[in-house]
């Protein structure tokens, strides 16, 4: 008949990892099931400060690159322009050249005639163009749209912005036989005031002239800036954000809604106060470039009112602003679509979770059973040979035989209880973790799906542990090849909860040895020393690094593998104590004292190595570090 104590340890083993497990997994659920209308209120808000953060950059690029492709035609159209006044003055050059050479024999009063008939009449650029003649004293000798003004001196003529006009052309011409020049100029169709003009001089030496000819580069333009708009058109086809062009006079250049074009912005009244938000747009165009906000009375494709950011760029020199925007009311279908993704995560959550929480549960709850029938079996195996010991010999004899067996079944319970301990501890505090992590809000899908993983993974320790210390006293144990690298990371994800939650950083040098050995006893014994590492780490000061090194190089026909922390190391007087069995510094509830007592058996007896500690100080990262240091010495194959 099984003892009392006894059929309680069967329950405990039975029933505790299953009911633990269950109760974590609808705790979190319930939390995460409160929790999840906050946090997308949380998301609500992070949606709509990204969605003004994207598009206020995605917009003002938008802007940009209308502004850049403006400019780069402006330059191209210069180009174009400095090429066709070229074209014209060489063919000009070429005919009062041809003129001259033929005629040397001539009066030269007859040559020039021949000449500024010859050239007076000849028009080019859609009929805007013409040439001129001066002579280098500023003399004009042709001028075909103002033919009254030729014989007439212009060399103190200035233009509207002060510039003597042909003195400055004369200054290039001594030291280039061409050049252009840029200057204001009354326009033959427009001559209420003087605009920009673009031409180019060339020498005709033998009668000391320069001939010319020149272009008003807004009249140039306008067919390149017919060649933007339509380019603008295309792209707003397709978009509710499209981009809108203002002239500085108010004036519609481009816009989506065609009858808006050509017609004042103020008039047109599309916005809630749209006068303070025309003159506010055409402050920033002037200024340079920036944000702005206002109600649109009407969206296109909705033709309701709605907020709208738009960004404005100015285009000084075509008096232009340039803009696009974004409706604010476009971020409700993201939030929208957001409250879809995180209803169906958290339905994908809970179904996951169930699943994962009912497996571990039939898992933790078989193994369970089946491990406490295996110690069912054995105390009544061992109390059936202590009866029978007893029939066998004396009563002091047997007596004693009792005391040896319950003592070696005494310490195999206290190994196991010794090992179940921790693990139980370190699901408790992965739970916790995610618990408080959950209730502050910083709970996100790794650290839960890695929490969870850890306590699988410690629950199917807990299952091998048992058999384990059943196999420490078996005699058929079987060897086997493992690596010391996949060893240390076994053990190392046992025990990761732990030491990530206090915070303990783990720095690794390994090499890649191969050994034949017991592998499941040398993991146990990774953990032993690991865990008594974490224990004094923990009463070092909150904020100091806690520091666990491990490092592995093979040493002749041995590998040596060593651990050591920060700690400050093992007191003198009982650094020689802390392999004796049941020995230990910690209160009775937390140890029993005979984990590094079992190392060193497992070590030395069953896999044929050594264990040996010491107090070690070394440095890392220029920083000075005292601890306690194991060396495990085992054979290589």
């Amino acid at each position: 008949m099984i003892f009392q104590n006894e059929k309680q340890l069967l329950q405990i083993i039975k029933y505790t990892p299953s009911i633990f497990v269950l109760t974590i997994s609808i705790i979190i659920l319930t939390i995460q099931f409160v929790e999840n209308n906050r946090t997308f209120e949380i998301e609500k808000e992070k949606i709509r400060t990204e969605f003004n953060i994207r598009n206020k950059n995605r917009i003002k690029q938008e802007t940009n690159e209308i502004y850049n492709f403006i400019k780069k035609e402006q330059q191209s159209t210069k180009k174009e322009l400095k090429e066709s006044l070229t074209s014209a003055v060489d063919n000009a050059y070429a005919i009062a050249n041809t003129i001259y050479q033929n005629n040397l024999d001539k009066d030269p009063v007859f040559i020039k005639k021949l000449i500024v008939d010859a050239l007076r009449n000849i028009r080019f650029n859609k009929n805007r163009g013409y040439f001129f003649i001066y002579e280098n004293t500023g003399e004009n000798i042709l001028l075909p749209h103002n033919p009254e003004r030729e014989g007439e001196n212009f060399w103190n003529h200035q233009d509207s912005k002060g510039a003597y006009v042909i003195q400055d052309m004369v200054n290039l011409l001594k030291n280039t036989e061409e050049s252009f020049y840029q200057w204001y100029w009354f326009n033959p169709t427009k001559p209420d005031k003087q605009k920009t003009k673009i031409g180019l001089v060339r020498n005709f030496k033998p009668f000391n002239w320069f001939i010319g000819t020149g272009e008003y580069i807004e009249e140039y333009e306008v067919e390149t800036k017919e060649k933007i708009l339509d380019y603008i058109d295309n792209i707003n086809s397709n978009r509710n954000d499209y981009i809108f062009i203002i002239d500085f006079d108010l004036i519609y250049i481009s816009h989506i809604r065609k009858d808006y074009i050509g017609k004042n912005a103020i008039k047109i009244n599309d916005t809630v106060e749209t006068k303070k938000v025309i003159n506010n747009l055409l402050k920033i165009a002037k200024k340079g470039e920036g944000y702005y906000t206002y109600i649109q009375n009407k969206k296109p494709g909705n033709d309701l009112p709605t907020k709208k950011v738009s960004y404005i760029k100015g285009l000084d020199s075509w008096s232009w602003m340039i803009g696009t925007g974004f409706y604010e009311d476009d971020m409700n279908t993201a939030i929208i679509q957001k409250r879809k993704e995180l209803d169906k995560k958290f339905e994908l959550y809970v179904y996951k979770s169930l699943e994962v929480t009912g497996l571990i549960t039939i898992v933790l709850l078989i193994l369970s059973i089946y491990f406490s029938r295996i110690l069912q079996k054995k105390f009544i195996r061992y109390k059936s040979e202590i009866k029978a010991h007893i029939d066998k010999n004396t009563k002091q004899q047997n007596i004693m035989a009792q005391k040896t067996k319950m003592a070696a079944m005494g310490e195999m319970i206290g190994n196991i209880a010794h090992q179940w301990r921790q693990p139980l501890s370190t699901i408790t505090a992965t739970a916790t973790g995610l618990k408080i992590q959950k209730e502050m809000n910083v709970l996100n899908d790794d650290f839960l799906i890695e929490g969870l993983s850890g306590i699988n993974n410690t629950a199917q320790y807990l299952s091998k542990t048992i058999d384990d210390f059943r196999n420490f006293f078996k005699t058929n144990k079987k060897e086997t090849d493992f690596t010391i690298e996949d060893v240390i990371n076994k053990s190392l994800s046992l025990c990761r909860s732990e030491l990530y939650n206090l915070d303990i950083k783990i720095i690794k040098n390994i090499g890649d040895i191969t050994i034949t050995n017991y592998e499941n006893e040398f993991i146990q014994v990774l953990i032993n020393i690991i865990r008594n590492a974490k224990d004094e780490l923990t009463k070092k000061d909150q904020n100091s690094k806690k520091l666990i090194f491990i490092e592995v190089k093979e040493d002749n026909k041995y590998v040596k593998i060593m651990i050591k922390d920060n700690a400050g190391g093992i007191p003198k007087s009982l650094k020689n104590r802390i392999f004796e069995p049941y020995f230990t510094t910690k209160h009775q509830s937390q140890g029993t004292g005979v984990g590094l007592y079992m190392c060193k058996e497992i070590i030395e007896k069953n896999m044929g190595g050594f264990l040996e500690v010491e107090n070690c100080e070394y440095k890392y990262i220029y920083e000075s570090y005292i601890g306690a240091c194991f060396e495990i010495r085992l054979p290589i194959n």
